[in-house]
This record gives C-alpha cells, structure tokens and sequence, in this order.
C-alpha cells in the first residue's frame, strides 16, 4: 500500500496534470486489485496459519501492556507462548462491553495516551461512554481494511464518495472517509444533517458512492421527492449502508427510492470501527475480514460454540489491534456463518444478515420479538411510509408492545384505521405476537440523522 506515495500526480515528471492524474487512478486501480485479491483469496489453511501467527502476537501484546488481560490469560493458561491451536483460545472468558466501562477511560489500552493518534467514543447514553484508541499503524490498517471493503461493492479509484456518516467521536464517518482516501476516491464529508443540502450536493458533484445509515439514506430520498428532485437521475450507482440493522425489505425500498445499488457493511467500534466484515457484489453474506479478525458464534444463552448455519451470537477477537486488543468479545450481535467459498472467488468467511441484537431482543407475552423482524413486515407495506418505532410498556404484569407507523398520505381516520388492521393482521401472522398499531400522519415520527432509535422502552419509568 506504501508504494501509493510514488503514483502523485505532482511526482511524475513530464506530465500533465490530466495526464497524470489518469496514470495515477489507473495504477492504484492495478495495486488495489492485486493487493487486495491477493489478501482475500488465501487457502482456508494458509488463513489459518495467518491468524495463529497473529493471535500469538496479540495475545503477547495484551499480556504485556494491559493488566487486566495479563491477569485473565493468566488464570486460562494462556500464556501466550503456550498457545498451539486456535481452539485453545476458547479457554479464555468473554469480554464484554462494560469491561470497556469499567475501565473507563483508557484502562485497556496497550498504548499510553501520548502513544496514540487518535481516540473515539460511543455516546455513552445508557451509561459511560465506551472508549477506544488507535495508533497510527490502527488507522492505516483501518484505512486499508475500508479501501478493500469499498472495492469489494464496487467503488474505484476515481468514484466521488459522498460520506454521510456521522463524523466527530462516531467511528463511521472517519474510518469510511480513511477507506475512501485510500482506495483513491475523493470524498464530500458531508456528516449527517442538513438533508436539504445533501441533496443538493448529491445532485450538483455527481457522487457515484452514497455512505450513511440505511434510515437516513431513506430520509435524504424522502428530502429529496418532497423538494420534486429525483434521485433516481443522480449519478449515485453503489449504497453503503450500515451502523444498524436493516431488512432485505429496506434494501428493496432503498434501491427504488435513490436509483442505487445497496450493499450492507458490518463493524463495531469496540474492534475497529466500520470495516469488519462487507457484502461483495454478489451480495451473498458479508466477508468478514479474517486475516485481521477471528471470528466465533456461541449459543448467548450456554456460551458454547455453535456449528456453522445455525444461528448464533457472534464474538470477535482483534488480531492486528496495537492500541486496544479486543479478545474475545461478545458484539451481541444475532447472526450465521458460511465458511464456504463465495461466487465472488473470495475464501473469507460469510456472516449472513444480522437479525438483530440479543439486548434488543423483546420478549412480549412469551414471544422473541426483534425490531428487524417488525420491519420486514413494514417496509413496502402499501399506504406505509418506512419510518416506525417501537414503544414498549408495562401494563399489569404483562409487557406490551405499540408499533408506531406513518402513512405514506393523509387518508383520514378511516384510512388510518384501515392501514392499522392491515399491519396488525400480518404482524400476528407472520411473528406470532398480537400488538397494538398507531398510525401517524406523514413526517410525524422523528428521523434520524444517525443511528435510528427504533425502540422506546418505557417500562423503567413505570408504565
């Protein structure tokens, strides 16, 4: 990737700047393809071999530099001299996302503050905010692992990316701006907010890529069809979407309103950041990056391992993090593996569609309810617009579950009412939980310039 610095423009001798700059896009696209081909295509044992290698390394780096994994190898007997086989790394606990707030601020770190380049935090709404570091060597692999995750949908050097992820302690606005710059795609920084302008800017610079959360990029095209532009005639051709779960439904709805082609991507901040796992234009799972990952899926409820296709927990170990190595940690994220060799030629593993986060999963009158599986039965529904939330409260003993939604128009009380039977009905029928459905009129449910906030538990507050 280093040999990048010898292709500026402004280097090449007797050039134009045109000229130069057409050389410069055509040699990182040769790089790009052979750097990357080479990574993702390894043998399953040759990937294998890589991840000991480098899970030795990590093990030996958390040892050493953070107390609190030297005390937890310890007590596994995991030194990491000791480990033979990957399997032996099941000997040691999870980690969770409150050892992160336990530790507040900088208590895992293997680097001191001063040895870092940059941090980041969640918002820390329900509680501390959960910090993560990354030395430089971090952010060039991070940059590295998002210029492979926007080659694999499609982008190439060249493409205009407009990023409107959000930008600031959010990872997603600048681990995707690092990829971008790094595959050779100039980048508009829009962050989130100021829909209006977004379409403007969308229409006016000619972006061929679109990054945001799957719920924004649905507001930007409702924006945009309120103002009478449509989006459809833009230049956007590949989607980005991620930092929360969506519905193949929700794709399809993407994919009509913006003239796109839409492509799922999967991170965390606790590991990385965006760019841990992505589609590939076949769009058959997820690739999750195992040459810097391992990845794992337990049964959330035992913790013991499950097989490959069934349905699963997944838990993600850093392999190449200096700053923060993360072992074992369990992203409560409910999904399947398929260790098989995709259509696309790549060999690293797939994680299929995540249904949902098992502490987000609800349970109504005995019933596992995730907010994804509301939404499928939603979007595209006639007469509703995409837009819902979920209020759940406590009635008696039992638990109690109102699906907000909006109408596409304004059709009157009857119509409203209409709409309410209809989406009941098929939530009964397909998820086997009764609830109660309130439709809104249009624009009356909130929209996020983020992640979308699609629960509101009001049982704590005594409902």
């Amino acid at each position: 990737m280093g040999a990048r610095a010898e292709l500026t423009p402004e280097l090449v001798p007797g050039r134009s700047r045109t000229a130069a700059k057409t050389a410069h896009t055509a040699q990182t696209a040769h790089i790009a393809r052979a750097t990357y081909a080479a990574e993702e295509t390894l043998s399953r044992d040759a990937l294998a071999t890589l991840q000991l290698e480098r899970l030795r390394a990590t093990l030996a780096n958390a040892w050493q530099h953070v107390p609190w994994q030297r005390a937890r190898l310890d007590a596994a007997g995991l030194h990491p001299d000791a480990l033979r086989h990957l399997d032996d790394l099941e000997r040691l606990p999870f980690s969770v996302k409150n050892d992160l707030r336990d530790h507040y601020p900088f208590g895992l770190f293997a680097r001191p503050v001063e040895q870092l380049a940059r941090v980041h935090a969640s918002s820390g709404t329900t509680g501390r905010p959960t910090v993560v570091g990354y030395t430089a060597g971090d952010l060039s692999r991070w940059a590295d692992l998002m210029a492979r995750t926007l080659y694999a949908i499609g982008a190439r050097p060249g493409d205009l990316v407009h990023n409107a992820f959000g930008y600031g302690l959010f990872t997603g606005g600048l681990g995707t701006h690092g990829g971008a710059e790094r595959l050779g795609c100039p980048v508009v920084p829009m962050s989130g907010g100021g829909t209006e302008r977004q379409v403007a800017l969308i229409m006016d610079f000619g972006a061929r890529v679109l990054c945001a959360t799957p719920s924004y990029a649905l507001a930007i095209a409702e924006t945009a069809e309120r103002q009478g532009i449509d989006l459809r005639a833009s230049r956007l051709r590949l989607g980005v979407f991620g930092a929360e779960p969506w519905s193949e439904a929700m794709r399809e709805r993407i994919e009509e309103r913006l003239g796109l082609r839409a492509y799922d991507t999967y991170g965390l901040s606790e590991v990385m950041g965006p760019g841990v796992a992505c589609e590939c234009e076949a769009r058959s799972g997820l690739h999750g990056w195992e040459d810097h990952f391992l990845f794992e899926l337990i049964d959330p409820e035992s913790g013991h391992p499950v097989p490959d296709g069934a349905s699963g927990e997944l838990v993600v170990t850093t392999l190449t993090k200096e700053a923060l190595p993360m072992l074992r940690y369990r992203t409560r994220d409910i999904t399947r593996l398929d260790r098989t060799r995709c259509a696309c030629g790549r060999t690293h593993l797939r994680i299929l569609r995540v249904a949902g986060r098992n502490d987000d999963m609800l349970i109504i009158r005995g019933v596992n309810v995730y907010p994804s599986q509301i939404e499928a039965v939603l979007v595209g529904r006639p007469g509703i617009a995409p837009h819902y939330q979920l209020v759940v409260e406590r009635h008696g003993a039992l638990d109690q579950l109102r699906v907000e939604v909006e109408a596409l128009a304004d059709t009157g009380a009857d119509g409203r009412a209409a709409l309410a039977d209809d989406v009941r009905h098929h939530i009964k029928s397909m998820i086997g939980v009764t609830v109660e459905v309130a439709v809104m009129g249009p624009g009356q449910l909130p929209r996020s310039e983020g992640k979308a906030v699609r629960v509101r538990d009001l049982r704590s507050k005594g409902n």
